[in-house]
């Protein structure tokens, strides 16, 4: 398939079916998405229009990223594997350029949400553990 030359709805629903396709069989992912996700004709709809949002600013998405990851027992680790499939995703459909601004822009979103789930500057001053510091979140070893 040549590469998108263009960001629009058909390349990013092709952008997200083709990446959550490897995330589903990925032995670090799949085990997180596989249990997370009930429907995943209505979880990639909803993706497509978190991506549309995000990349063509359309207002299509009408959840919380925050709240949906917090209920999952997603580990720190995950991020870079869930970065390295995108990179290697949006490179095999992208543009050069294209795919580096679905790069950036995922890049960003990691950083916030692990941001979010794990950084806890208290926690840190004491010595506790990130994880132990959320009662919303399940201990697990990495």
């Amino acid at each position: 398939m040549a590469p998108y030359d263009d960001i629009t709805e058909p390349a990013i629903a092709a952008l997200v079916e083709c990446f959550y396709a490897k995330a589903r069989h990925d032995p670090v992912l799949g085990p997180v998405f596989n249990s997370a996700v009930d429907d995943w004709d209505e979880h990639l709809e909803k993706l497509c229009a978190f991506w549309s949002s995000v990349m063509l600013t359309t207002a299509r998405y009408k959840g919380n990223p925050m709240a949906a990851h917090l209920k999952q027992p997603i580990e720190p680790h995950f991020f870079e594997r869930w970065l390295a499939l995108w990179r290697e995703t949006s490179g095999e459909l992208f543009a050069p350029e294209i795919a580096a601004r679905f790069r950036d822009k995922a890049e960003r979103i990691a950083e916030s949400l692990k941001l979010a789930l794990f950084y806890r500057p208290r926690a840190a001053e004491t010595g506790a553990g990130s994880r132990s510091s959320n009662p919303n979140r399940s201990a697990r070893a990495g």
